[in-house]
């Protein structure tokens, strides 16, 4: 006996789906007669369905286990020197979809002087997990090292976007500019990391380097003693204050 029948149209494409009659129902699952099952019947379709849930399970924990094993490796390989073997054993569970196994192979790639393969896996741990800035901290090496500045600019531009504050980005920043001679920009950089942690000795002397060098030599010989009063034999804050006397 027909129950009922139902048409949908989904989107531009007619799909046609209608309830099974009742002993249409029961024959899809082996049974002949409804109302009428057997024990057998009935394991059949418990353990069919166990079967079904635990195969992916056991895979998955022995998936796991070999990557697991695959990580552990790769530590010992990297400090014991073999860079190369370490990189071989993530090779061998590598999964393109993976965060973990882009970031740890970029990372090694750039130890082994593979800064192309470095960027590459790298990028894929961008695309992953875009709001992450592990991997666009890792980047820069193998960016900086092909001297691909205007990439490494970017991935901290992208870092202070996601973390506004990030001390770190900041500092590297204002070096950069400030390599470049750009010393006003390398101010505002160290500047912004000064007045988060105003009694750090890298943050004081490297502004007031810059000051020296944009020739206010007043802020610029302030900022060297309060850096001295953190480490007093800091000898950039020293030199910085010779050259002012």
């Amino acid at each position: 006996m027909e129950i009922l029948k139902i048409k949908k149209i989904i989107g531009g494409g007619g799909i046609f789906c209608r309830r099974k009659s009742i002993q249409e129902n029961f024959s899809t699952v082996g049974m002949t007669r409804p109302g009428r099952i057997s024990g057998s019947q009935i394991l059949k379709l418990l353990f069919g369905g166990l079967i079904l849930l635990i195969v992916p399970l056991i895979v998955s924990a022995q998936d796991f286990a070999a990557t697991r094993d695959a990580f552990q490796e790769s530590y010992i390989q990297e400090a014991s020197g073999v860079t190369l073997s370490a990189i071989s054993s993530l090779q061998a569970v590598y999964d393109e979809k993976s965060y973990e196994l882009n970031l740890r192979l970029g990372w090694l790639s750039y130890q082994a002087g593979r800064f192309t393969e470095s960027v590459a896996y790298y990028s894929k741990a961008i695309d992953l997990m875009p709001y992450a800035v592990e991997p666009r901290f890792g980047i820069v090496y193998p960016g900086a090292a092909m001297g691909n500045w205007n990439m490494v600019i970017s991935q901290y531009d992208k870092i202070l976007e996601i973390t506004p504050n990030n001390s770190i980005a900041m500092h590297r920043l204002g070096l950069i500019y400030y390599g470049r001679e750009d010393y006003e920009m390398a101010r505002k950089y160290f500047d912004k990391v000064m007045n988060l942690f105003p009694f750090d000795y890298d943050a004081l002397t490297m502004l007031g380097w810059s000051y020296f060098r944009l020739k206010n030599f007043r802020e610029s010989k302030v900022l060297f003693q309060k850096a001295l009063l953190h480490t007093p034999g800091g000898t950039s804050a020293i030199e910085g204050l010779e050259l002012l006397d």
